[in-house]
């Protein structure tokens, strides 16, 4: 009996990496040109009106999907992150936080 629990709860333990990490990042790459529109400009501030932009690059994948679920759901308030995020499909957040993930900080810069 102990055996079984011990491997349900292994099991258990790597589930949510594998449900979250189904992500794509070579389509991902593809999928977020527009984000890089704000969050690959150097220094990370957006022109007008003028405000900073969060670094995504190498940004922690589940944070991502998260952040990008919670500003389609209207749980986070930022009208342009809002617009984006209601546009995206779930493989396009899967997909877009796996290829931000996959960047060192430096080569989202």
């Amino acid at each position: 009996m102990h055996r079984l629990i011990m491997t349900l709860l292994l099991a258990l333990g790597t589930l949510p990496g594998q449900v979250l990490g189904a992500g794509d990042a070579a389509a991902g790459k593809v999928k977020a040109y527009t984000c890089t529109g704000c969050h690959g400009i150097p220094g990370y501030n957006n022109v007008y009106p003028t405000f900073k932009v969060p670094k995504i690059g190498g940004q922690n994948y589940e944070y991502l999907v998260a952040a990008l679920k919670a500003y389609q759901q209207g749980e986070r308030k930022h009208s342009t992150m809002n617009s984006q995020a209601m546009s995206l499909a779930e493989a396009d957040i899967l997909d877009i936080a796996a290829y931000f993930s996959s960047l060192g900080h430096r080569e989202a810069e």
